[in-house]
């Protein structure tokens, strides 16, 4: 038989290429749908690990991509919203959610692949309505998928009647760990184990792989899976570090303890008394382990190694989160200048992006607030300490400034809904003004300066108007803060009301410094610094006006 090598090529790498395309757009859509829910579930479902490990696999089955549950998970850590042992659990369960995919392969729903094409792209492009083009852009990838699966079907066939491609089987069948490093490569390449399950259950179902050949390779893509997270958590926290070893750590311990049981004969033994006595309990199975044609064999293989490796480890969180605690130790502690909650990984899921750009920001107001209270206890005190505090705080606000704008423009290069597109706006100009305020800050602490330079001292009555004014704009500064998070209307109009008190009381304070000045009780040095002090703390209470106005525009 004559093998053509340009067809097997071009059939597998076309009919891969529609795979990985099918699974991510629908995998994209699915996870656009469920928006910032899915960090709600993984925050509120993960407070004991065995609620973690069901979170992580509804999660994973949902949006049908054990990578996006990992590496998202890896980010809420990263952002300080999960702790090691809850990311433990929760990417126990993103293994068995996984194992869906295996099964919906297994159903051979290639013969419906162009009508569920059809449908998809029908919804996708004729729909208004965003959340059924969503739907529509799901099915149309879910069939795309299958299409994909088809197409490579067709082009490995030949493989089965190829020598070499039979010798280097016959040799995973007598090294069941070539098995598993060819497993892990794949996966490693391909970056998503429902891929090469799936291109090891199309080899299986024409011929080429036997049951026994491909389990090695099964094991080996669920370790090739975790080099995703690995690199997702590169360049991240102590503890995003942590969960991708502890990721890695989990599947290759599975292999070291299924694989010997496997070959013992032990395994199979288990996934057929399981497909036997407990699957058949599901609604719509009917037969046994024989009657399942050797994808779902597979799919059935992949979920009972899961499950299976999932209630083995899952006692032992503790004793994984020890491990990689001192593999990767702690470090200094986290720098104030870098971001805290956003994270590229965000960005396929844009209202989740947008909730922790929200999240940053926020933190950048508590830093101007502090940068505020720094600044007016250095100009009353001069102690040189709150000098180099201030320095750092109005530092770390240019550069969080620069970071979180550049991400939200990130963000909003994505598909964003109209309501996640004003959230974005309505963010950007909110960080001109907390970056305004840090700047403000800055002038004072220059005027501070000059004071101790010129040897400024203020009469009695000249404190206590600064004194007043600097209480009612640190009020408004904190209420302006609390309202970007609250967005509570009431509140936005105390912050207005609080900014036109402050323009008041700076008309009253400058009349009453010409007087001291006409009286003799000041000089110029001190008009001038009490004034530019003046101006600045009316500038900062404008600034809180804007982030007022932003809300109420919203509403």
């Amino acid at each position: 038989m004559e093998f053509s090598w340009q067809e097997i090529l071009f059939a597998f790498i076309g009919g891969l290429g529609l795979f990985l395309f099918g699974l991510r757009f629908m995998s994209d859509a699915l996870q656009s749908v469920a928006g910032n829910s899915m960090r709600k579930i993984l925050e509120q479902g993960t407070r004991t690990p065995f609620r973690g490990v069901l979170t992580g696999a509804l999660t994973t089955a949902l949006i049908q991509s054990s990578s996006a549950t990992t590496v998202l998970t890896v980010g809420l850590v990263n952002a300080q919203l999960l702790t090691l042992r809850q990311a433990i659990g929760v990417v126990m369960g993103a293994n068995i959610g996984t194992t869906l995919t295996a099964f919906l392969i297994g159903f051979n729903l290639q013969d419906f692949a162009l009508p569920i094409i059809g449908v998809g792209a029908v919804v996708y492009m004729f729909f208004k309505d965003k959340k059924a083009k969503l739907i529509g852009q799901a099915i149309f990838g879910f069939g795309v998928l299958f299409f994909g699966l088809t197409i490579m079907g067709q082009g490995m066939k030949p493989l089965k009647d190829l020598p070499y491609f039979i010798e280097l089987m016959s040799n995973v069948q007598n090294h069941s760990e070539l098995g598993v490093l060819i497993g892990m490569i794949f996966t490693f390449v391909v970056q998503s184990s429902s891929a090469t399950i799936g291109v090891l259950q199309e080899l299986a179902y024409q011929g080429a792989v036997t049951y026994h050949q491909a389990v090695p390779i099964l094991f080996g893509d669920n370790i090739g899976t975790t080099i995703t997270a690995l690199l997702a958590a590169l360049g991240a926290s102590v503890a995003a570090r942590r969960t991708a070893l502890t990721h890695f750590i989990f599947n290759a311990l599975g292999t070291l303890i299924f694989l010997p049981l496997f070959l013992m004969g032990i395994f199979e033994k288990m996934v057929i008394w399981f497909t036997n006595y407990i699957f058949v309990l599901l609604p719509g199975f009917a037969g046994s382990w024989e009657t399942l044609n050797i994808k779902l064999q597979i799919a059935q293989t992949h979920a009972v190694f899961n499950i299976s490796n999932t209630f083995i480890q899952l006692p032992m969180v503790a004793v994984l989160a020890f491990i990689v605690t001192k593999l990767i130790p702690d470090s200094k502690e986290e720098d104030l200048r870098n971001v805290w909650y956003i994270d590229k990984r965000f960005l396929n899921n844009p209202a989740f992006a947008l909730s922790q750009a929200t999240r940053e920001t926020l933190r950048m107001g508590e830093l101007a607030r502090e940068a505020f209270s720094n600044a007016m206890e250095y100009f009353n005190t001069r102690e040189h300490k709150l000098y180099q505090r201030s320095m750092i705080l109005e530092e770390t606000i240019d550069r969080l400034e620069r970071e979180i704008t550049d991400y939200l423009v990130l963000v909003s290069q994505k598909n964003l809904t109209s309501e996640n597109s004003h959230h974005a706006y309505i963010i950007l100009q909110a960080l001109n003004d907390i970056e305004r305020v840090g700047d403000h800050c800055e002038n004072i602490i220059e005027q501070a300066d000059y004071a101790i330079k010129t040897g400024v001292t203020f009469s009695g009555e000249a404190q206590v108007e600064l004194q007043t004014i600097t209480d009612l704009v640190d009020q408004t500064l904190a209420l302006a803060m609390q309202l970007f998070d609250t967005k509570d209307k009431e509140m936005a109009h105390k912050v207005i009301q609080n900014e036109i008190m402050i323009d008041h009381l700076q008309a009253e304070y400058r009349k009453a410094h010409i007087r001291r000045l006409n009286e003799g009780k000041c000089n110029g040095n001190n008009g001038a610094v009490f004034l530019d002090t003046l101006s600045n703390l009316e500038r900062i209470g404008d600034h809180c006006n804007n982030i007022a106005h932003y809300i109420l525009d919203d509403e």
